[in-house]
């Protein structure tokens, strides 16, 4: 069954990949609005994620953000697939950088420094990872969880693997992805805008608590790296802007910041950008879920240990 599944989606790769980028968006878009109408229970949890964000819309406006969201996240995946194989060059026509000198600045004699950057579900953000296509001075590297579907994920990670980015397993590369830390000019992108778990950090994004990632926080403090935010905009049909964001403190002036104050800047900079554009963004994940047991235990215990020490 595994390989029936593998050279089912495999034929649809080569089938999308053989068609104009436009087209493809198009398709893409086409199938985002069937799954609108098919996919009640995404369509839900997009619906009321937007509503609890944006009271100030009407019902109307809600719907019409849902829908335009499933059309988008329907172009980006399709356009993910053809996107992966086009050079550079074909690219140029395509997407464009904007702020990418703020991470370009680093004496010449010491070479590109190792950067953090902040990254999250805007646009086709698959196209993250070719970054170092275009600037050559850094080495991209992501991490990733594996879909769990063998087939699935092993046409994801080949075509992954085009873009020249270092791609590291969350749960299996650790010591890998600690090993390349070592190294200067690693441009490491971490997503940063999906539910954090059971070990997030509680802050507030669009008015409501939910579980952050410290990721990007620790990795910047302990490696010693400026940290950025990366937003993929989506600026036309089959046409996207990736803006690099300014350097995020890390450092006060008592000694570093605390990852809980960095991340609350991450989650200020995509709450701009969602604000800016609300349909490119992943509205379909459940952001916002109610601690769970752990997490409420160490809510509790943080409560009463000023007491305890008092």
């Amino acid at each position: 069954m595994n390989m029936v599944i593998y050279w089912l989606a495999r034929m649809f790769v080569v089938a999308m990949q053989a068609l104009p980028l436009n087209w493809v968006a198009r398709i893409g878009r086409l199938c985002g609005a069937l799954a609108y109408f098919f996919a009640s229970r995404y369509r839900r949890v997009a619906t009321e994620n937007l509503a609890q964000s944006f009271p100030e819309k009407s019902v109307a406006e809600i719907r019409d953000l849902a829908r335009e969201n499933f059309r988008r996240l329907g172009e980006n995946y399709a356009s993910a697939i053809k996107t992966a194989v086009m050079t550079p060059e074909q690219m140029r026509r395509h997407f464009t950088f904007t702020g990418a000198d703020r991470i370009l600045a680093f004496k010449k004699d010491a070479g590109p420094q190792s950067r953090i950057v902040a990254i999250g579900h805007f646009g086709n953000f698959e196209l993250y990872a070719r970054f170092g296509q275009f600037v050559p001075v850094f080495q991209c590297a992501a991490t990733y969880r594996g879909l769990d579907q063998p087939a699935l994920n092993r046409i994801l990670v080949s075509l992954r693997n085009l873009s020249g980015c270092r791609f590291f397993e969350r749960r299996t590369d650790a010591a890998a992805l600690k090993a390349a830390m070592s190294d200067t000019g690693l441009l490491l992108g971490l997503l940063a805008d999906q539910h954090g778990g059971n070990n997030g950090l509680r802050l507030p994004f669009f008015g409501r608590e939910c579980s952050t990632s410290a990721a990007p926080a620790l990795f910047a403090l302990r490696y010693h790296c400026p940290l950025h935010t990366a937003i993929c905009y989506r600026v036309g049909l089959a046409q996207w802007r990736i803006e690099v964001g300014e350097e995020i403190p890390t450092q006060g002036p008592g000694g570093p910041r605390s990852p809980a104050d960095i991340m609350l800047d991450v989650n200020r900079e995509f709450e701009r950008a969602i604000r800016l554009d609300p349909a490119n963004w992943f509205w379909v994940h459940r952001r916002w879920k109610p601690p769970g047991k752990r997490a409420r235990a160490k809510i509790q215990n943080a409560a009463v240990t000023p007491e305890v020490s008092a």
